[in-house]
């Protein structure tokens, strides 16, 4: 993989979302996160592919996975990794989001990495640098490399999901998890399900040609994939549901529940995970789960993302 060939090129420049992405485009990430998988299972998992670049990774939310899967993918890469501390910047002392974001590039960096609370704010950023720039959650927008590792799990198990039927379960209309993985899944064919309590599924949402169904034994019997998502208290404005009980009762997952899924059925967690809400110990580490393998995924997934992007490094505009 030293050099990326012209027919391998991305058509993306920047990975802001998965809307408006082409399924060629997500068909060469997966294809290339393939690759950087075998090579993370062989004793030398470092390769020179980004030698000489400079990954900056700016969060301004909270992060554990994301975070650290990003840096994994950075220094497997060879790349040099500065990690911007928000909370001391001189964000603090009034300076904006642009112009901190500009001294930084003025430091002769290549690509970043951005967590942000506000829904677009990475167009921001591509308006105002000539950086590469990635999305690693904006608010309950997107978060596009969640969903790409996502996919790259399920198509591990399921290389056709033509007509397989996918939920998602749990808090959808906080979750940029859901909304990128909506577009992903469309893109391959799938039938994305949507369940969990109607104060969490956003209004009108079937206009984006999903289903809706607030029965989850229902939503059991006929899915093949199931992506359970975290009840994001911390973005509640006001209670949704009576009790975290009662949530667990009616939509958390148990083997109880399982037992009227096909036998085949696929269990994923994007993480983190609310054991006892959302889903139970014994399914959390259960023989349907793939939880550990979308960990893994997500670095080999983000090291073919810097990779492939890198190419438009100086050549953006």
């Amino acid at each position: 993989m030293d050099n990326i060939k012209t027919k391998d090129l991305l058509k993306i420049k920047h990975l802001l979302g998965i809307k408006g992405m082409c399924r060629e485009d997500l068909e060469l990430i997966l294809k290339t996160s393939a690759s950087f998988k075998q090579i993370l299972d062989t004793p030398n998992k470092k390769v020179a592919a980004l030698k000489g670049i400079t990954v900056v990774n700016m969060f301004f939310e909270n992060s554990t996975r994301t975070k650290l899967s990003f840096e994994m993918a950075e220094k497997r890469l060879s790349a040099d990794v500065v990690n911007f501390a928000a909370s001391s910047s001189s964000l603090k002392k009034g300076e904006t989001l642009i112009d901190t974001a500009r001294n930084i590039e003025a430091m002769k960096i290549d690509m970043v990495v951005m967590r942000h609370s506000t829904p677009g704010a990475h167009k921001m950023l591509l308006d105002n640098l000539d950086s590469v720039i990635i999305n690693a959650g904006d608010g309950a927008h997107e978060h596009p490399t969640q969903a790409i590792l996502d996919l790259m799990t399920i198509d591990e198990k399921i290389p056709d999901l033509r007509g397989k039927r996918v939920t998602l379960v749990g808090d959808i209309i906080h979750s940029r998890v859901a909304m990128s993985n909506i577009h992903a899944l469309q893109l391959y064919g799938a039938k994305v399900q949507l369940c969990g309590p109607a104060t969490l599924i956003p209004k009108g949402i079937e206009k984006l040609g999903v289903e809706v169904t607030y029965d989850l034994e229902e939503a059991i019997k006929n899915s093949d994939v199931m992506n359970i998502l975290r009840i994001q208290l911390e973005r509640h404005v006001g209670p949704s549901f009576p009790s975290l009980r009662e949530y667990h009762n009616f939509w958390g997952i148990t083997n109880e529940k399982l037992s009227k899924a096909k036998n085949d059925i696929l269990i994923l967690h994007p993480g983190p995970m609310n054991r006892g809400v959302e889903i139970d110990d014994d399914v959390a580490d259960g023989d349907h789960q793939v939880i550990l393998e979308q960990v893994l995924n997500g670095v080999a997934s983000r090291m073919a993302i810097l990779y492939l992007l890198s190419a438009n490094i100086g050549g953006i505009k």
